[in-house]
């Protein structure tokens, strides 16, 4: 059976998430810089070791507060907030700043601080992923690489990687570390290898 793996991707704007998706999905990096203004919705699959698993991919735009944790999951405010829709019931978290953006960090420390407060209790943790974008602008970084490393994985307990969306460094092994912390079971005892990088239906993106 093929299981679908829930993404959600956050950040301020202009830190480039919808240019991680992208090249991702298509191979394919834009310098025009266009805000996402609507949570687009992308439904790609992927072959991993020899397995294919479905992924929907929920690229969000920048949000002020992450929907408040009631029961049942789908708050009257997140549904009342389409762009806020299906935040709180996906598998894993994809949190990305910019490495040359001090504010866009301090960002997604809120919304990870506010992702742990809206956690519903009893149910398993959710994955967060921590991702610096635009490693090929290092020169101006704001914050040393090691203190981010050190926080996010001692302190925070998250994932870290960074990548280059541009110049598409790391961004397989950002989705194939990905797979590996929401539990895919052929994924985590042996080398994973995403060998068909390309949505395998490409062209399923729906805006909503």
């Amino acid at each position: 059976m093929v299981a679908t793996f829930k993404i959600a991707v956050l950040g301020a704007q202009g830190v480039g998430k919808s240019a991680i998706v992208r090249q991702f999905l298509y191979n394919e990096f834009s310098e025009v810089c266009v805000p996402t203004t609507a949570r687009r919705v992308y439904l790609p699959a992927v072959v991993m070791n020899g397995h294919v698993h479905d992924l929907q991919i929920m690229d969000f735009p920048p949000i002020t507060a992450f929907p408040p944790g009631l029961i049942p999951l789908c708050t009257l405010q997140e549904w009342a907030d389409v762009c806020c829709r299906g935040l709180r019931s996906v598998h894993a978290y994809i949190l990305v700043y910019d490495i040359c953006c001090f504010d866009s960090f301090e960002y997604i420390k809120t919304i990870r601080q506010q992702i742990l407060e809206t956690r519903v209790i009893g149910t398993s943790e959710t994955p967060i992923i921590i991702v610096g974008n635009k490693r090929d602008l290092q020169r101006g970084r704001v914050i040393p690489r090691w203190n981010v490393s050190n926080l996010v994985k001692k302190t925070w307990k998250c994932g870290y990687i960074e990548c280059s969306a541009k110049y598409n460094w790391h961004i397989l092994l950002l989705f194939s570390e990905l797979l590996k912390s929401v539990g895919c079971a052929r994924c985590k005892h042996v080398h994973t290898a995403i060998r068909f990088q390309g949505a395998l239906r490409r062209n399923r993106c729906t805006i909503m």
